[in-house]
């Protein structure tokens, strides 16, 4: 097994390093971030650093990258206070790819991708219309990172949309049938295969396996 020390990897040529960072983690999820300019202009941005933050409140955390001239995103969340993250399906990888690219400001993603925005009363920011599983989030905490200049976005759950056949009875969401894209780094997709539901680990107990319960 071949091994890179911490100066291997600071002497690799830019490019490597990025690609073998960002892939070494293996498959991580992957969402349209949507979110809405005061002036009511829809933007659209690709990410794959949403993490489980706590079930009570409901919150995820998201990393953004150093905020960039053209990137309205985190301005747009920190002036509305409100912002969606939507699956990928297998029918839209590509445009959902190329909403990543950086648009000038005031282009809307949505139009420029092909997909189409879609609202619910009460709550300003887009969701995209063929996502699948939308949730709809409210700020809670913005976390400038020293480190890097990265910034942690932590939003709270207030709007779940998903059809009733893909939430199983006792709450597992089912993102095989929900057509859901994974990713590898920042460019590599796959569908996602189930290979077991596992219980509860508890010690000297043997693993048991949970029943499909959709």
């Amino acid at each position: 097994m071949k091994e890179f020390t911490s100066k291997a990897i600071q002497d690799m040529e830019k490019r490597f390093r990025t690609t073998l960072i960002n892939n070494i983690p293996g498959y991580k999820p992957l969402q349209l971030l949507g979110t809405v300019s005061e002036a009511g202009v829809t933007n659209l941005c690709l990410v794959n650093s949403v993490f489980h933050l706590g079930a009570n409140p409901p919150l995820l955390g998201l990393v953004l990258r150093p905020q960039r001239e053209e990137n309205n995103t985190l301005v747009n969340i920190k002036q509305m206070g409100v912002y969606t993250l939507n699956n990928v399906v297998t029918d839209y990888y590509k445009q959902a790819h190329q909403a990543s690219a950086t648009y000038p400001s005031g282009v809307s993603e949505f139009e420029a991708c092909g997909f189409e925005a879609d609202y619910i009363d009460g709550f300003k920011a887009p969701f995209v219309k063929q996502s699948t599983i939308k949730i709809g989030l409210k700020l809670r905490e913005i976390i400038d990172m020293a480190t890097n200049g990265t910034t942690i976005v932590v939003g709270e759950i207030v709007h779940i949309l998903a059809d009733e056949q893909l939430i199983g009875s006792d709450g597992f969401v089912d993102h095989t049938q929900a057509d859901t894209v994974t990713v590898v780094g920042l460019d590599s997709y796959y569908t996602t295969q189930p290979l077991e539901r596992l219980a509860y680990a508890k010690p000297g107990k043997n693993v048991q396996i949970i029943p499909t319960q959709l």
